[in-house]
């Protein structure tokens, strides 16, 4: 606005000027000063407004941007079931203890050791293997595991004696455990004896007797060799 102010005293103080210097043609008629300023005026306006007009560059208007579609959801992706797992069961196999020397003869029906209700039959070696190695006069406890297999009780005079073989011991020996042992059940037998002083191999058998002299049941054998390289 200021601008514009001096811009029309300007056009007014030159306007002065010219009609000072210009002289008095005769009969010229007097021109109007507020005709010649408001053209002045208007034509600086009409030019200061177009420079304007042109000096600013129109705005480009901005495109709206397009809202992005919001994505489809798509469903979570369930784990596959877990494959049932597989078991590995390791079966701990116990060697086997093969004895040596002399091996007892099984019996193929014990049934016919029986004398009448009573019947004896051997479950396994405790103590000494068949073959087993001592030196010359050493001292060794022999042990049975024994059943009742029979259909009655064994009694208190029940007794296992030596019945044949080397005499490694004479005196008949009880069963252990309480009396009377019941048809099923099972008890350990053992005697003591020392080995013979001359190297070789000596076995002895055994058998359960009911007190009135009736052996009955499987023989119980007993197997020693006696060696000087002993270690």
């Amino acid at each position: 606005m200021i601008h514009v102010r001096k811009t029309v005293t300007l056009v007014m103080l030159a306007a002065a000027l010219i009609g000072s210097c210009a002289g008095q043609p005769p009969e010229s008629p007097t021109p109007d000063i507020n005709s010649v300023l408001t053209q002045s005026v208007g034509t600086f306006a009409a030019q200061f407004f177009q420079t304007q007009t042109a000096m600013v560059t129109p705005a480009t208007p901005t495109p709206i941007n397009t809202p992005t579609p919001i994505p489809t959801t798509t469903p979570l992706a369930l784990p596959s079931p877990l494959a049932p797992a597989t078991v590995f069961v390791t079966a701990i196999v116990y060697p086997s203890v093969t004895p040596t020397g002399t091996q007892y003869t099984p019996t193929v029906n014990p049934s016919t050791l029986a004398y009448g209700c009573n019947n004896l039959g051997l479950i396994r070696d405790v103590t000494i293997p068949s073959g087993t190695e001592v030196r010359p006069g050493e001292r060794f406890t022999k042990t049975w595991q024994v059943a009742n297999t029979g259909t009655c009780d064994w009694l208190f005079g029940y007794r296992v004696a030596p019945v044949s073989g080397y005499s490694l011991a004479e005196d008949p020996v009880r069963i252990s455990g309480n009396f009377p042992v019941p048809k099923g059940e099972w008890r350990q037998v053992s005697f003591s004896a020392s080995a013979p002083s001359e190297p070789g191999t000596y076995t002895q058998y055994w058998q359960m007797n009911d007190g009135s002299g009736h052996s009955f049941g499987s023989l119980l054998g007993v197997s020693i060799k006696v060696t000087t390289t002993y270690p």
